[in-house]
Parts: C-alpha cells; structure tokens; sequence
C-alpha cells in the first residue's frame, strides 16, 4: 500500500476513541466497483503506491468494500448552525475515517465520503451520487492549484448501485484527504451537551497535533493562553481563506458552522459555484432562499460562524468574554487586508494600504456588477493593458486580448469603461517593472480558467453516460489553471447563455 518505507499508517486521533470517535465499518458495494479518476500526485504526495491503489485490491480499499489494512473505520460526532438555526446531534453521517498516515512531520487523514451509512446518518442512506462526487473530487484540486487551503481529493470511484434523490442515480465514494476534518462543530458539540472535559481534552490532541507553536503549558493560566492563541490562529486563517475564495469569485454555498474547518480549509463542496457574470449578491446554493450565504455576504457569514465557535470555547475560558470580543473584532481587519492585497495584485497594482487603493477596488466591482461582467475574464484581460502607455493605447490594447469582457455595442458599458481605466491608470502609471515582467506577474495572478458549472455539468452528463473523457480532461487543466495556451479554447471561453439557468441545492 505504501511508497516507501518514509510512510507510516499511524492511529493518533483513533487513539481518541470515545466520545469522539465511533468505530463503523463501511457498507460494500453491491456492484464492482470502479476507479474513475486517481489522484496520482497527491498519493505519491502522502506516500502511497498509486500502482497499488489502481488495483482490484487498492480500489475495494478506495470504495470502502475492504478496510484500509491495519485500520477500523471511524465516523465523528459533531453538531451545527445550520441556516443560522442549532441543531444539537449531526455527525459524519456519511463520512468515514479510513487510515491515517504520517510521513515524516506529514500528518493526513484519509476519510471516504459516501461509503454507507454511520450512526449520524439521520436514516439516510449514507451514500453519494456520481454527480456531487464528481463535483467535489475536482473541485477539491481546483481549488488547491489556486492556493486557496481546502481539503483534497485523492480518488473517485463509482458503482452501478442505485441512489434515490429526487431521481435515482448511481453511488460514488470520494477519498479525500486532509491534516483534520474537525470542524467549528466539533467544539459546539462537547460545549452543548456539557462535557467540557472532553472538549479539553480534544482541544488539547488538536493544538498539540496542529499547531506545535501553541505551548499549553501546566497550569490554567497557560491553558487559557494557549486556547486564545489558538482562536486568534482561526480567525487569521479563516479570514485569509475567505478573502481568498471573494479573489476568485467563489461561493461556497453552505457556511454552515459544520462546514467550517478549524484549520480554515475549503471543506464539503456542495451547491458551490465560480461567479460568471459578476453579480456581488449571487447565490449559488437554490435552497438558500434569503442569501444567507451570498458572495457578497460569505465574509460576514465566516464572522458569525467564529462568533458561535468564541461562544462554544467561553465555558473553558473564564472571565474571558471581553478578549474574545476582541480577538472577534479582529477578524474585518484581518479579512479586509488580505482582500485589499489580493485584489490590488489582480489589478497589478502594489499592495498599498490606504483608501485610493481600497476606493479603486470598491469601483472595479460595482464597474463589473452593474455590466455583470464575467468575472474571471476581466482580471485575466488586465495582463493586455499597459501601466507604461495612455489612456486611448491602453483600450485598444484592451480589446486584443482574447479574455476582453465588455460588450462594444453597449455604449454606456464603453463609456463606463473609459472612465474606470481612466482611475486605473492613475494609480497604475507609477508601477516600476518593465510592461514584460507586470504582464509575466498577472498572468500568473489572475487564472485564464476555474471550474465553471457548465463545465462541470458537460462532464457529468457524459459521465452518467459511461463516458469519462470529460472528467479526466477537466482535472489535467485544472493542475495550472494560469497557462492559457495549454488549456482547450471552451474551458477560457465566455459562458454560453445556457449555464445561467443551471440550478444547484444541497442535494447529493
């Protein structure tokens, strides 16, 4: 099963066992199963023999119809604000633990999706369609060529069984893989049902595992020092990791609190979407009626979700009420200086702090919102303008680019145009790098491709069909989302007017 000897099948957060952990085998398949798409680099990554995985034997581990060798499966036990409503008891309810593997100071949880029921599973079957699994299992590592912290995705398998939705549809297991799948709900859990000891003692495997700069001491005092320090870690990475997904125009969905992970990964990729036409108030998720969790509104989400996860810590904190407030505060300004530095770099513009940098930006997005401008092509069409040239050179320049988002026979749109390069260029004309190397920099800031929805609904369809081409194509471009000239000409192209009216909710 292993590459090399480097690598090790270890039981650390098994070791836990109860009450956070319960050991659940997982439920075969009644049909073969099938490997679909192996995420070779990743399992050399973590130390595993790709050659082995691709076996009848590796994939009967993949789908959950044997166990991980040395290794009882595990589901954990976790609650959450769902829709801003508590709900006391949900757990990996299809979700199991199968192996976890050090190698080296590399610690990673291997954990399959859709391998049968569990004790969480609320009387649902525990299972995953083809069609989520492939969602998933590709944007997982989108998302990680992007830079953005998420959790990966090293294999997807399939079966014939059928699946009952609002259709039937055939089963799929993902394995993915991440440091920890503990989530905000972990701690609202052992907070709410009052087993605080319990919760000490999982907070102390996490930090300790986690963030080894944390040093909770021996005495209270300590304790409470580290546990602060830990929250403050949180709110930075949580912050960063939203400003991250506002840079690329992602939306997740479901910001549930169970959907949070305390490393401030990307975790349980649902009804998310990448922004086609910029709208600051798009929903992606339709069982989201009030857009809770909007674009515009997932950074004040992330920040009510650390709000309940300050609140479940409290009781083991005494006396604390007022630095939680405050390591709370800090969130907006850690948020809004990774957002303002982000998108300064889409612009090509140095990562000055300050209100010209701050109102440019401000502009630029009511600029694309009010002409619903595709978001991604118009960052990736800076790289064709020119901080060095005029006003009038620049739109020409403008316009060569194959990603050019406007529309020239909307002469409010050009006008509007002319006016925001206008202020672009006030501030861009005291860049120092040659036009060569500012453009070379964009090119690899702002990507020529993400995981569009129509894309992902082409591959699907023909997935469903038996065909497979379509998936195995969408991950060999997603690897370097930046070099144009090597992805297919439909994956940079604008939209076609169709994927408007795709249609995603949480169902999978």
């Amino acid at each position: 099963m292993f590459h090399n000897h480097d690598s090790i099948l270890v039981q650390e957060y098994a070791s836990l066992g109860a009450p956070y952990l319960v050991e659940v085998p997982a439920t075969p398949l009644r049909t073969e199963a099938s490997l679909l798409h192996l995420n070779a680099t990743l399992a050399q990554e973590i130390g595993l023999d790709a050659q082995h995985l691709a076996s009848a034997e590796g994939i009967n581990t993949l789908s959950g119809n044997t166990p991980f060798p040395g290794y009882q499966s595990r589901a954990s036990v976790y609650c959450g604000h769902q829709f801003g409503q508590f709900v006391p008891q949900l757990g990996d309810g299809r979700a199991l633990l199968i192996a976890e593997i050090r190698k080296g100071k590399q610690y990673r949880q291997l954990q399959l999706k859709g391998a049968g029921p569990t004790p969480y599973s609320r009387h649902a079957d525990g299972r995953a369609v083809l069609r989520s699994s492939i969602r998933e299992y590709l944007a997982s590592e989108a998302m990680q060529a992007l830079g953005i912290p998420t959790t990966r995705a090293l294999s997807l398998t399939a079966s014939a069984d059928p699946v009952f939705r609002e259709t039937t549809e055939t089963a799929a297991v993902v394995c993915r893989v991440s440091e920890s799948f503990m989530r905000f709900g972990h701690v609202e859990f052992f907070c709410y049902t009052n087993q605080l000891d319990a919760l000490r003692n999982l907070l102390t495997w996490h930090i300790e595992q986690h963030h080894p700069e944390i040093d909770l001491g021996d005495s209270e005092t300590s304790f409470h020092t580290g546990l602060l320090q830990w929250l403050a870690t949180v709110i930075e990475r949580t912050a960063s990791t939203v400003a991250r997904w506002q840079a690329v125009g992602f939306c997740h969905g479901v910001m549930n609190t169970d959907n949070m992970s305390s490393l401030g990964l990307t975790i349980d990729y649902g009804p998310y979407g990448f922004i086609d036409g910029f709208d600051i108030d798009h929903i992606c998720n339709h069982s989201d009626h009030q857009g809770r969790y909007s674009y515009r509104n997932q950074p004040r989400i992330a920040h009510w979700n650390l709000y309940a996860l300050a609140q479940a810590l409290s009781p083991l904190i005494p006396d604390s009420k007022e630095t939680l407030q405050n390591l709370l505060d800090g969130f907006a300004d850690a948020f809004h200086a990774e957002h303002s530095a982000l998108f300064a770099a889409k612009l090509g513009l140095p990562a000055t702090k300050g209100d010209p940098i701050d109102i440019l930006i401000e502009n630029t997005l009511k600029f694309m919102h009010e002409h619903k401008l595709d978001f991604t092509r118009f960052f990736r069409s800076m790289s064709a303008l020119d901080p060095h040239a005029g006003a009038a050179d620049n739109f020409a320049l403008w316009q060569s680019s194959p990603f050019f988002p406007l529309a020239l026979g909307d002469e409010q749109q050009v006008n509007n145009a002319h006016a925001w390069l206008a202020q672009w260029l006030a501030m861009a004309n005291s860049t120092q790098a040659s036009t060569a190397d500012w453009r070379a920099t964009l090119d690899q800031t702002n990507p020529a491709f993400v995981l569009r929805n129509h894309l992902l609904q082409h591959a699907i369809e023909q997935a469903q069909k038996g065909e497979f081409s379509e998936v195995n194509r969408l991950f060999a471009a997603l690897s370097d989302p930046y070099d144009s000239t090597q992805l297919p000409s439909e994956y940079i192209a604008q939209p076609p007017e169709w994927a408007q009216s795709l249609v995603l909710s949480c169902s999978s």
